[in-house]
């Protein structure tokens, strides 16, 4: 027999949620409608392991959800410290969200270190769960602390769950052989336990993980088993825990079909093979391990059923060359890098240019300069994507919106590699690529044909009668050249750098010749055929546009919609295509009083839109190697709509 007790709750946010549950004799069950949680501590402590298995059962419940990883660049910093503090932020929910969320609800604070470094972004209210164990007077004092913040009452607005994680967890692996050292390396997965108990997530699927990943070593595999059933226990026993939590999933967040969770990196190595199957052509990488781009290389490599080639180079120049080689050999050619990167391969790209072969340049953005931020997101990489090469050398300039999009925009750089013989950017960034969210899996009939005529004999005739190929006689549609596998009989031509005469792709230094082929290159650009821009304006008459690229989508959406439910008159318009422009473009800025442009950068996609339609762009912008937070935009927003 079961009680029924209604009551609203206002969450620290600010969130009013539904009823209030309890079973007889039980805890009390309360219904919210999101949470953010963040999980953090050493880069040793299994953060990013711990909320990845959270946001999987989170997914496999159902609820929809964005998440922010968060790591130092070192591979292991000093431990107890500031800079070596690794964090996970999951925001999840039974309606549709478009970020990791602004404030976490929830701190799992593994140590001292992990808690100075995060409570600063709590709202008043929020719960902190921190491991006792860990605050000594020595690793407190390592951080700054000069007394100790669970007892000096400078946590008293908080609801503060002190637990002794790690005595917990070794008590709970004492009759396995284990050092106390190896036992305690299980502790992330005892939070983890609490946790799914906290938000009533499904286990099975985490129980099924830690089996197949300690496979080799059972002993350890029931250790960690062990300790998140513990975890999952101590909740549903302390009295510290009075209250855990129901997010219902969110079904009618998501079109009908069926989904995974799947982060940027994932989503667009999947698309990269989605493509080369759709091409009917060999997908060959040729790349450099570098953060945050690596993770492709290390999926593709897992593909050779689906005739993918990987090639882990000495360095960037020979990736890119090798990726090149591969293009004039007919492979669907990519090479994947950050921003560093970008620089060393210039050379190359400006050769597939001058070259006309389809090749997939994607970029990785991380902050920079130099060496730079190497786990940090930034979004500073679009001028060097567009100009950062010598001569005129276009390229078309591709960027996906969220994780999920990642997918459809390795697709759609695809299209324009191969349909227009060139080399295409794909620019995303390292808050997409480490980020995740629910992806539908599309269906094989709702991806483009993406299939290529090969040239197969001599496409003019000579003045002299004579049956020839010309390597660059071009499409007269989409001013392509001819795509000729090497080895093809009587296909034989010259390839190079040095300028191609018109037609023959014989050497050339005629000048009226390369003033010919540096505008017919331009124009082949100037010519790819991208939808028209879409302009969020319900009402048709705001007088502001927020216009936008790449990974401030989320942010920008959501604090559009804050705007609008406060009432206010704003309009929105999301760039994919960057070089071209959408053909509309120009008359999508004309209609607006004021074009308001978010960028984490200092202003790159608003000096273009500047120089090329003269209109008075105003920057807000960013470079804190973080993305935007949603009331943050909402408030800016609000300032410029107001002057």
């Amino acid at each position: 027999m079961t009680s029924k007790v209604s009551s609203a709750v206002e969450q620290a946010d600010g969130t009013v949620v539904g009823e209030q549950r309890k079973p007889a004799g039980a805890k009390d069950v309360r219904r919210v409608d999101r949470v953010i949680i963040r999980f953090a501590g050493d880069s040793g402590d299994g953060m990013q392991l711990t909320g990845d298995r959270f946001t999987s059962e989170t997914a496999s419940f159902g609820n929809d959800l964005s998440t922010l990883p968060n790591f130092p660049a070192e591979i292991r910093a000093p431990a107890g410290t500031l800079p070596g503090v690794s964090s996970f932020q999951l925001h999840f929910a039974d309606h549709d969200i478009l970020t990791p969320g602004d404030a976490p609800n929830v701190l799992v604070a593994m140590n001292p270190a992990a808690l100075k470094a995060n409570v600063g972004d709590l709202p008043r209210g929020a719960e902190i769960i921190v491991n006792t164990d860990e605050f000594t007077k020595r690793a407190m004092q390592k951080v700054g602390y000069d007394s100790n913040p669970l007892e000096d009452g400078s946590l008293d607005g908080y609801h503060l769950h002190p637990v002794p994680l790690t005595t917990l967890t070794v008590e709970a692996l004492k009759d396995f052989d284990l050092t106390r050292k190896e036992a305690e390396r299980s502790k992330n997965m005892f939070a983890l336990g609490l946790l799914s108990w906290m938000y009533h997530r499904p286990t099975e699927g985490t129980e099924k993980f830690l089996r197949a990943k300690f496979a080799k070593k059972p002993a350890i595999a029931e250790a960690n088993l062990t300790a998140f059933r513990a975890g999952w226990n101590f909740g549903e026993t302390t009295e510290d825990f009075a209250v855990s939590y129901e997010v219902a999933p969110a079904s009618k967040a998501f079109p009908v079909g069926t989904y995974r969770n799947i982060s940027g990196n994932l989503a667009l190595a999947f698309g990269l093979v989605a493509a080369s199957r759709q091409a009917d052509l060999p997908l060959f990488l040729g790349s450099y391990p570098i953060t945050p781009a690596s993770d492709i290389l290390h999926e593709l490599s897992r593909h050779k059923n689906f005739g993918v080639r990987t090639f882990q180079a000495e360095d960037e120049i020979a990736g890119i060359g090798a990726a090149l080689g591969a293009a004039f050999g007919g492979s669907l050619a990519v090479t994947t890098t950050s921003g560093p990167g970008v620089a060393l391969k210039s050379e190359t790209i400006g050769l597939a240019v001058s070259l006309e072969l389809p090749l997939l340049i994607v970029d990785i953005q991380r902050g920079g300069p130099s060496t730079g931020l190497p786990t940090k997101t930034e979004q500073a990489d679009l001028l060097q994507a567009m100009y950062g090469r010598n001569g005129e050398a276009p390229v078309p300039v591709v960027a996906p919106r969220t994780p999920a999009d990642c997918f459809d925009a390795a697709v759609e750089a695809a299209r324009i590699a191969l349909t227009y013989r060139t080399p295409v950017f794909l620019l995303s960034d390292g808050y997409l690529a480490n980020g995740s969210e629910p992806w539908r899996i599309p269906e094989v009939d709702e991806l483009p044909d993406l299939r290529v005529q090969f040239a197969q004999g001599p496409n003019h005739t000579a003045e002299d009668g004579t049956e020839v190929f010309w390597p660059y006689k071009r499409d007269p549609q989409t001013l392509a050249r001819p795509w000729a596998v090497p080895g093809t009989p009587g296909l034989e031509h010259r390839i190079g750098g040095i300028e191609k005469q018109d037609g023959t792709g014989n050497i050339s230094y005629d000048p009226a010749n390369h003033d010919f082929m540096v505008r017919i290159r331009q124009a082949k650009i100037d010519g790819i055929e991208v939808p028209d821009l879409e302009v969020d304006d319900p009402a048709g008459t705001a007088g502001t546009l927020v216009l936008g690229w790449g990974s401030t989508y989320g942010p920008i959406t959501a604090a559009v919609r804050r705007l609008r439910t406060a009432g206010q008159e704003i309009a929105q318009a999301h760039l994919r295509h960057l070089n071209p422009f959408p053909a509309n473009l120009g008359e999508v800025l004309e209609r607006y009083d004021r074009v308001i442009v978010p960028e984490m950068n200092l202003g790159q996609l608003a000096t273009l839109i500047r120089a090329r339609y003269l209109v008075d762009a105003h920057s807000y912008n960013q470079v804190n190697g973080m993305p935007f937070k949603a009331e943050q935009l909402a408030k800016a927003l609000k300032e410029a709509i107001d002057e």
